[in-house]
């Protein structure tokens, strides 16, 4: 009486048996067995995929109802049940983790049970045992799980790739827009970690902002490689139980209902064996990390201090820093950036195992290959967004420390080499570096330059591009062997 009518069961069976199943579920037996087995991650099927799957059975159903494999009616609902998958509803009828055995089988099964009982449902059927759809023979029709989920899944990989390369795009936009601000703000440059020769602050954000441009270039590449899929190779590429015409079909309609150009492989067998294209994907993700490493150490590096540290750029202060130390701010959107880029680069190391550890006709660990992509893609935009709107807009020059550091400092010495010699530009280096006079101070007091041709050759235009030292000072130039 209390149990009310969601505590109802079905009884549906198997090859190994019977099992009961909750009344009002859309999944069915195998579903039930793959959530009962699989405990692993705690978190099912990534939305992505369960689209990717329902696009897979709608294109798939389709097909064989066009070619008189499946009666149009039922063709007709299985596609109705999908389209509402796509539309968002139904998921949490997708009960199986998402690291699990069996190749996906779990998920290609938890997606045929769940179309099969609403596509029922919409025919005026039941859902269970007598449904008027069979998960089998009807939404599976020929299909295997070995073609469904690796064509279901690039669909979900191309699908979260866009929005993550136009993060990377708005992102380096944002680096850029900093280096055109700071264009004229002149500062040391570093090389391992010691002084080395001016640079200016803009020229490393645009520095930062190719390495992004380069990275979103590199991912779109490799998005192009996920276009080939392997829907009619069935079990192992052969295409067993699979018409050569459906094959055609299926693969036209996918690409109609999903807005993907993609294409049939040359070789099937080749496409259901080897997941390189998703191996690539994931190097140009885990390369994309490495840079954003990078950037979020030289940001940490150049905000340092501010008080003892290099204090050249003032990061946005986002939140308070210490539960101790009063009015203390961290660098945490540029830590939190490292974070992410460790995650995507252990991320790669599981796809690199699970790519390389295939066997024969068949990988089967594409479920934590697809787990680790997926997450690294959703968490590599996040970030990208992150880093933007939390840091990289909001980023100040402390104009007056970079100029006080670049006049006091040792470095710019360089930049008269090609006036005084390499020797005389030695000796006014640790001379400098002993009394703590300026660089220029010295070449004055030695009468080497004069003041309006020093500050002729440290303007910002002269030291920090290309360009032939100036004839007319260059009477200075001391010959020097070797130079």
């Amino acid at each position: 009486m209390g149990c009310a009518k969601k505590c109802r069961v079905r009884v549906e069976k198997d090859f190994l048996g019977e099992r009961e199943v909750p009344e009002q579920a859309l999944y069915g037996i195998q579903s039930l067995r793959g959530s009962e087995n699989f405990h692993i991650t705690g978190q099912r099927m990534h939305r992505g995929l369960i689209v990717g799957l329902a696009l897979v059975k709608k294109a798939a159903a389709l097909a064989n109802a066009e070619l008189g494999y499946l009666p149009p009616d039922v063709g007709s609902a299985i596609a109705a049940a999908a389209d509402e998958i796509v539309a968002g509803k139904h998921i949490d009828e997708f009960i199986v983790d998402s690291i699990q055995g069996g190749a996906g089988t779990s998920m290609n099964m938890n997606a045929n049970e769940v179309l099969a009982n609403r596509a029922s449902e919409i025919l005026g059927g039941e859902k269970g045992a007598n449904s008027l759809v069979s998960p089998l023979n009807h939404v599976n029709l020929g299909q295997s799980t070995n073609d469904a989920l690796p064509t279901a899944a690039r669909i979900a990989l191309l699908a979260e790739l866009q929005p993550t390369v136009e993060a990377l795009r708005q992102l380096a936009a944002a680096m850029r827009d900093r280096g055109d601000e700071f264009k004229d703000v002149l500062k040391m440059g570093r090389t391992h970690l010691q002084d080395a020769v001016p640079i200016t602050l803009g020229q490393e954000f645009h520095a930062w902002a190719k390495a992004i441009d380069r990275d979103a270039n590199r991912i779109e590449y490799s998005a192009e490689g996920l276009k080939s899929v392997n829907l009619g190779g069935t079990a192992v590429g052969t295409g067993l139980n699979a018409d050569q015409d459906y094959i055609r079909l299926s693969v036209e309609i996918l690409s109609k209902i999903s807005g993907y150009d993609l294409t049939s492989p040359e070789d099937l067998v080749d496409a259901t064996q080897n997941l390189d294209s998703l191996a690539f994907v994931s190097a140009c993700l885990k390369v994309c990390a490495i840079n954003l490493i990078k950037i979020a150490n030289d940001l940490r590096l150049l905000a340092s201090g501010p008080m003892a540290g290099l204090y050249e750029i003032q990061l946005p202060a986002v939140q308070p820093g210490s539960s101790i130390m009063p009015a203390k701010v961290n660098p945490v959107i540029a830590e939190v950036t490292n974070q992410v880029g460790f995650q995507i680069l252990g991320n790669d190391l599981a796809v690199t195992m699970a790519v390389q550890a295939g066997q024969l006709e068949l990988n089967v660990f594409q479920p934590v290959l697809l787990y680790n992509m997926l997450q690294s893609i959703e968490i590599l935009g996040n970030v990208a967004r992150t880093l933007k709107d939390r840091c990289i807009v909001g980023i100040r020059a402390n104009k007056e420390r970079c100029a006080k550091m670049v006049e006091q400092n040792v470095g710019v010495v360089t930049a008269l080499v090609p006036y005084i010699g390499y020797q005389p530009s030695c000796d006014i280096a640790k001379e400098a570096r002993a009394t703590g006079k300026s660089v220029r101070a010295l070449v004055i007091e030695k009468g080497l330059m004069t003041e309006a041709e020093l500050s002729h050759v440290f303007a910002p235009s002269r030291v920090t591009r290309p360009g032939k030292p100036d004839a007319e000072l260059n009477r200075h130039r001391v010959a020097v062997a070797g130079d």
